[in-house]
């Protein structure tokens, strides 16, 4: 793939960081205004009853409700991250190599996040570290509606996302749901451990 645009992303889903990996550059759109139901601020994770979401709290804007992404602020009024951080540990604790990178993640959940577009952006290059893989990435200088990349920044929305069909790998409660498919990037390190990129690098992104 050529250089793409898309949004820094919670703990991105599978998909998203696919296509990151596979770029030639990444270029992250820091100049959007703020949606609800995005996964700018959630992550879906396979728990013991399915589907989990892990939403990251918001302080809401006044006004008419338009806040720059950028300015958003995470809510600290009570531990989030603590919370997140207790959910992935009792979803994939018994998973191959949850104990293999929990000490590279902690810090993630350990210290007080407050700007959600600062925080993704540093997600994003501690997966990288973890991934083992270097990506070329920069951020936009403005918001264009006809961007010279790829544009990909579709792949943020939560609801109402699209279904991918994705190679199906391991997953801890595999027996009890079947394979679910496009959670987040988590998912995929906890399940398969270094043989995540691999994974990432052979998708078929055509699909895209």
């Amino acid at each position: 793939m050529e250089a793409i645009l898309v949004y820094p992303a919670y703990f991105p889903a599978v998909i998203q960081m696919a296509a990151m990996v596979q770029a030639k550059s990444v270029v992250f759109e820091v100049h959007d205004n703020y949606q609800k139901q995005t996964y700018r601020n959630r992550a879906h994770i396979a728990h013991t009853n399915g589907l989990l979401s892990l939403n990251v709290p918001i302080k809401h804007a006044g006004g008419d409700g338009r806040q720059p992404t950028a300015e958003v602020q995470t809510e600290t009024a009570f531990p989030w991250q603590k919370q997140h951080w207790k959910s992935l540990q009792s979803a994939y604790r018994t998973s191959p190599f949850f104990e293999f990178y929990e000490d590279e993640l902690a810090p993630l959940f350990e210290e007080q996040a407050h700007g959600l577009q600062a925080h993704n952006i540093r997600i994003f290059e501690s997966l990288c570290e973890l991934l083992d893989v270097e990506i070329d990435f920069s951020l936009s200088k403005e918001y264009e509606k006809q961007p010279a990349q790829q544009d990909l920044r579709e792949l943020i929305r939560a609801k109402r996302a699209k279904t991918y069909q994705l190679p199906a790998y391991h997953q801890v409660f595999g027996d009890r749901h079947g394979f679910l498919p496009n959670l987040s990037i988590l998912d995929l390190l906890f399940n398969e451990g270094p043989n995540s990129l691999a994974y990432l690098q052979a998708l078929d992104l055509s699909q895209l």
